[in-house]
Parts: C-alpha cells; sequence; structure tokens
C-alpha cells in the first residue's frame, strides 16, 4: 500500500502565474499540479455546516471537523494515488493557513503575486478580448459598464482582486508566514529555473530538470463556461529563460 501524498498549496493573486506555475510542476512525473480545484469552496461549504449556528455543529466535534476536512482532500484526489506530491490551487488557501498547517503540518503555501496595477490590466484585456460576452466575473451591467467600475468592483474586497490581496496579507503577516513563499510574477517568467529551485528547496524535493521551452496548459472548457475565454490558457512561450 502506498503512502499518504505530501500536500502542497497554490495560492496568491489572480493573473499571477499560478497556471504558469502549475504547468511546469506537471512536467515532474511524481507531482500533480493544476488551476484552480472545487476543493477550496468544499471546504469553507462543509466548514460551515460543521460550526457554530449550523444545525449539526453542536454534535461535530473538532476531530470530526479535521476528519472531515482532511477526507475532502483525499477522496478528490484518490485517482491521484500514484503521485507521491499534490499541489492544490486556490485564492482561499492564503485565508486557511491556520487550518492547512493543522490538517498538513509539513504543507507549504506558494503564493503568486505581480503588481496589482497590472492585475487589474490583465483581467480588463481578457475582457476586452470577448467583447460578445456578459463573464460571470461581474453580476450586472452596473459592475460591468465601464473599465471604471470594472477595476473598481474587481478591488472591493469580497471579489476576485481585493479578497485575493487581502487574504495574501493575512498569510504574510500572519502566524503561520513561515510555511508561505512568495514568487513573483516578473521573475517567474524572466527566470524560471532560479525561481524553481528555490521552490524545489522550499517544498524540500529533489531537483528535477523542467523543459521551460515547452509549456503548456489550458482549460477551454472552464474559462468558457465563466465566460473568460484564455483565462488559464498558458502557451509555450510563456516564459523568456534568461539567467538573473
Amino acid at each position: 500500500m502506498k503512502g499518504l501524498p505530501q500536500f502542497h498549496f497554490i495560492s496568491g493573486l489572480p493573473r499571477s502565474g499560478s497556471t504558469l506555475l502549475s504547468a511546469i510542476l506537471l512536467q515532474n512525473p511524481r507531482f500533480h499540479a493544476g488551476m484552480t480545484s472545487p476543493v477550496g469552496s468544499l471546504f469553507s461549504s462543509v466548514l460551515q455546516q460543521c460550526s457554530a449556528g449550523s444545525e449539526f455543529g453542536s454534535v461535530i466535534d473538532t476531530n470530526l471537523r479535521r476528519r472531515l476536512l482532511r477526507g475532502l482532500f483525499d477522496s478528490y484526489y484518490a485517482d491521484k494515488a500514484d503521485k507521491p506530491v499534490i499541489f492544490d490551487t486556490n485564492r482561499h488557501w492564503c485565508a486557511r493557513l491556520p487550518a492547512l498547517q493543522d490538517l498538513f503540518p509539513q504543507a507549504k503555501t506558494i503564493a503568486c503575486v505581480r503588481n496589482v496595477a497590472w492585475v487589474l490590466d490583465s483581467l480588463e484585456r481578457l475582457y476586452r478580448a470577448n467583447p460578445f460576452e456578459n463573464t460571470k466575473l461581474f453580476n450586472d451591467d452596473d459592475e460591468r459598464n465601464t473599465v471604471y467600475s470594472r477595476c473598481e468592483t474587481l478591488a472591493q474586497r469580497n471579489r476576485l482582486v481585493g479578497f485575493a490581496w487581502t487574504a495574501l496579507k493575512e498569510a504574510y503577516y500572519g502566524d503561520n508566514a513561515e510555511s508561505l513563499l512568495i514568487v513573483d510574477y516578473d521573475l517567474l517568467t524572466q527566470a524560471p529555473e532560479r525561481v524553481m529551485r528555490l521552490v524545489y528547496a522550499f517544498i524540500d524535493e529533489p531537483w528535477f530538470e523542467h523543459d521551460f521551452n515547452h509549456l503548456a496548459y489550458d482549460a477551454p472548457a472552464f474559462d468558457q463556461a465563466l465566460g473568460v475565454a484564455g483565462l488559464h490558457k498558458v502557451k509555450p512561450r510563456a516564459v523568456s529563460y534568461t539567467h538573473l
């Protein structure tokens, strides 16, 4: 019987290289990584049903909550039993470090970051590239009408960029910051080997020789359902390999 996989987590800001990082990690046959998974949302839903104020909160103790939440990971990734290391991606993980460290004491979280102005610019460019689609990033015309309303909406504390930004700050300044590695988008694209060697050292895994000139990742069905074509597309020339 194979041992349980080691879990690590990818989080941080949108449009900041998390999908690119996953595409790189996927080249290592020991690893599984990908775009945002539903585990983070399932985690929040289960915790809500177990907590004070719910019908079952009083009969589900802390140890049972741990087993239920840990079981989400084991069940969701049951078909990846051949992968010793699994990276789950979700922007919520930066706000869940205390729980993650309790469930997975050896786990590390890699937070992909980028200048917030460029994050908003990247999202705006994607929006403009799909002018015949009302993306689900916005709830109504008041939010999507102009570039100003779109940026203001995305930057709100409970929206795509604003939430990720505040969650990142919580992780960075919190008690579990030692389990957090910040990966800058520009460095990842310009000096991928240097950054990846740092990642491998941080998660205590042996180095794997990656081919940074042949990277590819795409999730067209997911992106189309969201109304943002190309959101998770990584092109083979996503990195410009240089030594810094």
